[in-house]
């Protein structure tokens, strides 16, 4: 199969770009290495990955978007590249807008007129908002976003399921719940408090430590990914990826601490706009049609991630 994954020298995308070219899948990269985070991280991640070839375009660039894609017979395309991070968008919506959805756009319109009959997009758990019904089932009634990003990833799922329904495109929507692992950006929790503790610096903790999220590891979101690759289910689809277990910010900080050998020094502050109490995510739908079966939990992922961090990034 050949492959085009945009974002694919990110967090998620390098993993995922390592894992089908061990499957024997033909892969090309779409990344625009701009600097929300050091870009020699991005071009590092994908350095041990032989025969893949990288087009450096920003998705925002509707003709050398078309250039990538009508030149590349794809069968699939994975599309991860976006503008991340809730309190970010929050002070920049308009770039979030013009990347997540306009960059969307531009990909579906060029897979279409290409003819590429898969394409798999990336969304998020932020899509739920403050739904009190928990756990969050794909099926929920989405009426109310709280933050620019998540209103740019529900939109980018509802021009995918016009593409599909308008020509027959088979999309699916992963709804992603907060990813981590080895290689997870550094701005992320999990990485910014493991270096912060290590390194004898507070870390800045937001509201009572009581909010929780479903901390999902790289390596379940890959077994998951990869079974999209060959679904043959309905047109156009939505699944969660989660670990289908909460843990609480102080748990978590906890749990780094351990993992570390080391306490962490703790600046409290109040909660931001746009950080939802509760992550939670329903699988049943991904177990019943993926095969999906998480079974990393956080307890086993963190001190996998501080070994990785150890041994890289220190």
């Amino acid at each position: 199969m050949k492959i085009l994954v945009t974002g694919g020298a990110g967090f998620i995308g390098s993993h995922f770009v390592e894992q089908c070219v061990k499957l024997g899948h033909d892969v090309e990269v779409v990344d625009e290495f701009n600097d929300f985070y050091d870009p020699a991280i991005k071009r590092a991640n994908l350095r041990g990955v032989p025969g893949v070839r990288v087009h450096e375009v920003d998705i925002r660039d509707a003709a050398a978007v078309d250039r990538v894609v009508l030149g590349g017979r794809f069968d699939t395309i994975v599309h991860l590249a976006a503008r991340a991070g809730v309190r970010p968008s929050i002070q920049q919506p308009r770039l979030y807008i013009d990347t997540n959805i306009t960059g969307t756009f531009h990909l579906l319109e060029a897979a279409r007129k290409a003819g590429v009959p898969r394409f798999i997009c990336a969304s998020s758990s932020s899509v739920y908002g403050v739904l009190k019904s928990v756990p969050f089932r794909e099926d929920l009634c989405l009426s109310q976003t709280i933050s620019p990003y998540a209103a740019t990833k529900l939109a980018a799922e509802q021009l995918c399921s016009n593409y599909s329904h308008l020509y027959g495109m088979r999309t699916i929507n992963l709804r992603f719940f907060t990813v981590y692992g080895p290689r997870q950006r550094p701005d992320l929790a999990i990485h910014s408090f493991t270096r912060a503790i290590w390194e004898g610096r507070p870390i800045r903790q937001f509201g009572d430590g009581s909010t929780r999220r479903d901390y999902t590891y790289i390596d379940d979101i890959l077994q998951g990914m990869t079974a999209c690759l060959d679904f043959a289910g309905d047109p156009c689809e939505v699944f969660n990826l989660g670990e289908s277990q909460t843990t609480t910010l102080s748990d978590l900080i906890a749990t780094i601490e351990k993992a570390l050998g080391r306490q962490a020094v703790i600046e409290r502050h109040p909660e931001q706009p746009g950080d939802v109490p509760v992550t939670y995510a329903d699988i049943s739908k991904a177990r019943r049609l993926l095969g999906y079966d998480p079974h990393t939990q956080i307890a086993e992922g963190i001190p996998r991630f501080v070994e990785w961090f150890h041994s890289r990034a220190v």
